[in-house]
C-alpha cells in the first residue's frame, strides 16, 4: 500500500470509529497515538542499530540507568519495555487503559532536561482525553485497542518512512479539519494556501545558507512545516532550518510539536511556546536564565494564519515595540495587530506572509492609519485574494499578504486569484495550476489582464490607501454585448469576430476562410462544417505539427531523468524540473495555457512521485514486488478487514495484463463478452411474453427477472407433460440461458482468477527490460499523450467559439416578427373553429383580435 492508500484507509477506519466523538477531539486522540508509536518505534530502532536483539530489548527498565542516560541524551526521553507501543500490540487481552496512563505518567517523568521544551507535557491532551473514548474502563480499552491496531502498520523507522508518516499525519487532519465545523480554523491552514505561501516564502530565501522561520499561531504546525519542506528544496542542509512556533491553544501547541519532532528535525532546531502572540511575545530570553540567554526573535520569514477579526487586549500597548511605529489594531480586531508581530520579527532582508479577512483593505479607523503607514513606509509587497469558501468553517473572503522589512521597489502587487479553484465537496479549493500561477505572478511581479497589475504608490494615495482589489484588477467577465443592426438584420459584426484575434493572429489564413465580408463592418459564416474547416487549414495543420515537434524529444527527455536516474533523481525538485522544460517547449505557443500544461503535468506527477519515493527507500526490487490487496467489509455487523487478492506495489496488474499477458486477458474478455450476450437476452424474452404469460412465478414479482429454481421447474413439468406452446418455447429459452450463464459465470470467475495469479507471478518475476518498459508505459507515455492534447483542446474551443458567434445571431428580429405573426394567424384560424356560448365567442373574437386578426377574423 502506498502512502495514499494506507491515508484514505486509516482515515475512513478512523471516521467510522470515532462513532458520535466530535472530529475536533476524536483527532487529538489518533494523532496522539500515532505520535506515541513514533516515539515508541524510533528508541527501538536507535537501540537495534547499537545490536540490541528483541530477547535484550525485554530487559529494557528504568534500573538499566546507563541506557536510561543513553536514550535521553539520543532522543531526549526514554520508554521501558513494558510501555513500548509493540509490547502493547503483543500484550493482547493484558493490555487495558491503565497501561496508557502509566507510559503517559512514566514517559513525562523520563523526559531529558535539556529537552523539556520539546516534550513536556506533550500528551496532556491524550490522556486527559482518554475518559471520552468511553464510559468505562473495558469501553475505553476496546476504544483504544481499536485505534492501535488502525495504525501499527503506519512506517516510522526510516529516511522515507518520515515522510510517509508526516503525509498520513496531515492527510487525517485535514481531513479531520473537514469534518470539524468552525473549529476547523483552529488548528488547519488548508495545504494548498500553504504551499502557495511557502513557495513564495522559499523562492525569497533561496540562497540563505541558514534559515529560521516562525508561525506565531501555529496550529497543527502544518503551515510551518510545508514552508520548511519548500525551503529544504534550496538549501544543502535541512538541519540548518530553525523552527518557531508559538500556539494559544494547549492541544492545538501539542499538535504543533507533535508534527515537527515527526519530521525528524532535529530537537535543537524546534523552539515552541503555548501562549498568546500579542500579551507574550516571543520572550527576549529564557526565564531560568535571563542574563545569558537574552536573545531578540528576528527570523528569515514569518508565515501564519491567525484567527480572523478577533477582540484583544489594546490597553497600554502604544509603546510596544511591535506597534508604536504604525498604530494599534481596534479592540474589536486583532488582524493588523498579528500582521505588525509578524513583520516585527523579520529580518531586514527577511519577509512574511499572513492569511487575513479580505476586511483589512478598505477598512477605515485605526486600521487605514496603520495600512497607511505600512504603505508609505513600503512593507506591502503583493496582495493576493484568494477564492472564496476556502478555508474550512469559514465561508469570508480572505487574502494573503506578502510583506518585507527592505524592498527595492514601491509598488504593490495586486492579484485576484478569486476565479481560479475547483470545488470540494461544500469548499472550494486551490489546483496546482492555481498555485503556479499566483506564484510565478509573485515572484516575477508580472502584469495580466484580469489578474495581476503592479500599482503605484500614488495611485493608491489617489484612492486614500484603500487597497480593495476591484478598485486595481478588474476580473469580472466582460459583459455580453448586441449589436442592434445584427439583431434586426443578421450578419456577424466583424468588432466580435476580431475579438478572436489571438486565434487569427496564430492562424492568417484561417479567418478568411471561415467568413466572407458581407456589408462592412458586417460578415457571415462561409464554412458549412466548422470544424473540419478548422482542421484542415494549412496554418492549424502548421501549429499541430510544430507542437509535436517541440514534445518530439519529450519522451526520451523524461526517460533519462525518471528512469535512467531514478535512484538519484531529486524527487521533491524534478515536477520544478520539469515545469521548466515544459514551458520552455511552449514558448512559441501563446495559443496554449501554460498553466493547463502544468496542472497535466501535476495530475500524473502524484503517482509518479510516490512510485520514485519506494523505489528509492526500497530499492529496484520494489518494483517486482505485490502486496495483499485488503479490504473493509460487513461480517457479522462489523468492518472487518478481509483480502481480496493483490496488487503490484509498483507496477499495476492492469497494465502487465494489457503488455505482457495479452492472450490470457483477449481470452477472458471474450468469455466476459460472451457471458453479457446471455445478459442482454433475459430481457427480450421478457418483452416477447404476453400480459398473460407474465403472470407466472418463474418472473420476479416486478417482472424484470426470471426465477431460475422455478423456471427449471417449469421445464421439468413441461418435459413430462409434453408442453409445447409459445410460452413453454420462452421458458425452455431462458432456462437454456440460466444453465449458460451460471456455467460461463464459473468459467469467467477461474479464469479471472488464474489471470490475477499469473500477473500476480509475472510481476514478481519480471526482467530487468520489461520493469523498465513497464514504468514507462505507466509514467511516461500517458503524460505525454496528455500534452499532445493540448493543441486539440484549442482547435475545440475555437470551433465552438466560431459556432456561438454565427449562431448569435442566426436568427434576427425581423425573422422572430414574422414567426411570431405567423404563430398568430395560425391560432387565430384555430379559434375560428372553435364552438361555445354567446359569450365564449365574444371572449375569443376579442382574443383574436390581441393576435393581430382582422374585423372579419381573418
Amino acid at each position: 500500500m502506498n502512502k495514499q492508500q494506507l491515508a484514505s484507509k486509516i482515515w475512513a477506519s478512523a471516521n467510522r470509529m470515532r462513532s458520535k466523538i466530535e472530529a475536533n477531539d476524536y483527532k487529538d486522540y489518533i494523532l496522539g497515538f500515532i505520535f506515541y508509536k513514533f516515539l515508541s518505534d524510533k528508541e527501538v530502532t536507535l537501540l537495534k542499530n547499537d545490536d540490541w536483539t528483541d530477547a535484550d530489548l525485554k530487559g529494557l527498565t528504568e534500573k538499566d540507568q546507563e541506557t536510561v542516560v543513553y536514550c535521553q541524551r539520543q532522543l531526549g526521553y526514554f520508554i521501558s519495555y513494558e510501555n513500548l507501543f509493540s509490547t502493547w500490540l503483543k500484550m493482547g487481552k493484558d493490555f487495558g487503559v491503565g497501561n496508557v496512563r502509566d507510559a503517559i505518567s512514566a514517559f513525562n517523568r523520563l523526559i531529558s532536561g535539556s529537552y523539556k521544551k520539546v516534550f513536556e507535557n506533550i500528551f496532556d491532551t491524550l490522556q486527559t482525553g482518554l475518559s471520552k473514548l468511553g464510559d468505562s474502563a473495558g469501553s475505553q480499552t476496546k476504544a483504544i485497542n481499536d485505534l492501535i491496531q488502525l495504525i501499527k502498520d503506519i512506517p516510522t523507522d526510516g529516511s522515507q518512512d518520515y515522510d510517509v508518516l508526516g503525509f498520513i499525519y496531515e492527510y487525517l487532519i485535514s481531513n479531520f479539519a473537514a469534518n470539524a465545523g468552525k473549529k476547523a480554523g483552529e488548528f488547519y491552514t488548508p495545504h494548498e494556501v500553504a504551499i502557495l505561501m511557502s513557495e513564495i516564502v522559499a523562492n525569497h530565501l533561496k540562497d540563505n545558507d541558514k534559515i529560521e522561520i516562525y508561525d506565531p499561531t501555529s496550529g497543527s504546525g502544518s503551515l510551518l512545516i510545508n514552508i520548511g519542506r519548500s525551503v529544504a528544496k534550496h538549501i544543502h542542509d535541512k538541519n540548518n532550518i530553525k523552527y518557531y512556533a508559538q500556539e494559544l491553544k494547549e492541544n492545538t501547541y501539542n499538535l504543533t510539536r507533535m508534527n515537527l519532532v515527526m519530521r525528524n528535525i532535529l530537537p535543537d532546531n524546534i523552539l515552541t511556546r503555548n501562549a498568546d502572540t500579542l500579551e507574550e511575545d516571543w520572550p527576549y530570553f529564557d526565564d531560568t536564565d535571563p542574563e545569558r540567554t537574552y536573545n531578540p526573535l528576528y527570523v528569515d520569514a514569518v508565515v501564519s494564519n491567525p484567527p480572523y477579526s478577533q477582540n484583544w487586549d489594546s490597553a497600554n500597548k502604544e509603546f510596544d515595540p511591535r506597534y508604536e511605529r504604525f498604530g494599534l489594531a481596534p479592540k474589536g480586531k486583532a488582524d493588523y495587530a498579528f500582521l505588525l508581530h509578524d513583520l516585527y520579527h523579520v529580518k531586514p532582508s527577511g519577509i512574511m506572509t499572513i492569511v487575513l479577512p479580505h476586511g483589512v483593505l478598505f477598512r477605515g479607523g485605526e486600521e487605514e492609519k496603520i495600512r497607511t503607514n505600512l504603505i508609505e513606509q513600503n512593507h506591502i509587497d503583493a496582495i493576493i485574494g484568494l477564492p472564496a469558501n476556502i478555508f474550512f468553517g469559514t465561508g469570508i473572503p480572505t487574502i494573503i499578504m506578502v510583506l518585507r522589512q527592505k524592498r527595492d521597489n514601491t509598488d504593490v502587487l495586486i492579484v485576484d486569484a478569486s476565479k481560479g479553484f475547483i470545488k470540494d465537496g461544500k469548499n472550494n479549493r486551490l489546483r496546482a495550476c492555481d498555485i503556479k500561477k499566483i506564484t510565478d505572478a509573485v515572484i516575477n511581479r508580472t502584469d495580466e489582464p484580469k489578474f495581476s497589475r503592479k500599482v503605484e504608490r500614488d495611485e493608491i494615495r489617489r484612492n486614500d490607501y484603500n487597497l480593495n482589489i476591484p478598485r486595481y484588477v478588474d476580473s469580472s467577465d466582460d459583459a455580453e454585448s448586441w449589436d442592434i443592426y445584427a439583431s434586426m438584420f443578421g450578419g456577424i459584426p466583424n468588432a466580435e469576430i476580431d475579438g478572436l484575434v489571438n486565434y487569427w493572429t496564430a492562424f492568417p489564413s484561417l479567418k478568411g476562410q471561415l467568413f466572407k465580408s458581407d456589408n462592412a463592418p458586417y460578415s457571415s459564416l462561409m464554412a458549412e462544417d466548422v470544424k473540419q474547416t478548422i482542421a484542415d487549414n494549412a496554418d492549424v495543420k502548421s501549429f499541430v505539427c510544430h507542437f509535436h515537434a517541440a514534445f518530439s524529444d519529450f519522451p526520451s527527455y523524461l526517460y533519462d531523468a525518471l528512469i535512467d536516474h531514478m535512484q538519484s533523481v531529486n524527487v521533491a525538485q524534478e515536477e520544478n524540473q520539469i515545469s521548466q522544460d515544459i514551458f520552455r517547449r511552449l514558448n512559441d505557443f501563446s495559443l496554449i495555457d501554460k498553466y493547463q500544461a502544468y496542472q497535466v503535468l501535476d495530475d500524473h506527477w502524484s503517482k509518479t512521485s510516490t512510485d520514485l519515493e519506494i523505489i528509492q527507500t526500497e530499492g529496484f526490487e520494489a518494483t517486482r514486488k505485490v502486496d495483499p490487496n485488503m479490504v473493509i467489509k460487513k461480517k457479522d455487523g462489523k468492518d472487518v478487514e478481509v483480502q481480496e487478492g493483490y496488487v503490484g506495489r509498483v507496477i499495476p496488474f492492469e497494465l502487465v495484463q494489457q503488455t505482457l499477458l495479452k492472450k490470457e486477458l483477449a481470452e477472458l474478455k471474450q468469455e466476459e463478452t460472451e457471458l453479457e450476450s446471455v445478459l442482454i437476452q433475459y430481457p427480450e424474452i421478457i418483452d416477447e411474453m404476453t400480459e398473460e404469460e407474465k403472470e407466472g412465478d418463474y418472473l420476479n414479482d416486478d417482472n424484470t427477472a426470471f426465477v431460475p429454481a422455478k423456471v427449471k421447474a417449469y421445464c421439468k413439468n413441461a418435459n413430462i407433460f409434453g408442453y409445447n406452446d409459445e410460452l413453454t418455447v420462452k421458458i425452455k429459452r431462458a432456462n437454456t440461458l440460466i444453465e449458460k450463464e451460471k456455467k460461463l459465470k464459473k468459467e469467467v470467475k477461474e479464469k479471472t482468477w488464474a489471470l490475477h495469479l499469473l500477473t500476480k507471478e509475472t510481476i514478481e518475476g519480471l526482467s530487468d527490460a520489461n520493469v523498465l518498459m513497464l514504468l514507462d508505459l505507466k509514467w511516461i507515455q500517458p503524460l505525454c499523450r496528455s500534452l499532445a492534447a493540448l493543441p486539440l483542446g484549442v482547435i475545440n474551443d475555437l470551433v465552438a467559439k466560431t459556432r456561438i458567434l454565427a449562431e448569435k445571431y442566426a436568427v434576427t428580429y425581423v425573422d422572430l416578427e414574422s414567426q411570431i405573426k405567423e404563430s398568430e394567424r395560425s391560432l387565430s384560424a384555430l379559434i375560428d373553429d372553435l364552438e361555445g356560448s354567446e359569450f365564449d365567442m365574444l371572449g375569443l373574437r376579442e382574443f383574436q383580435k390581441l393576435l393581430g386578426a382582422n374585423d372579419d377574423g381573418k
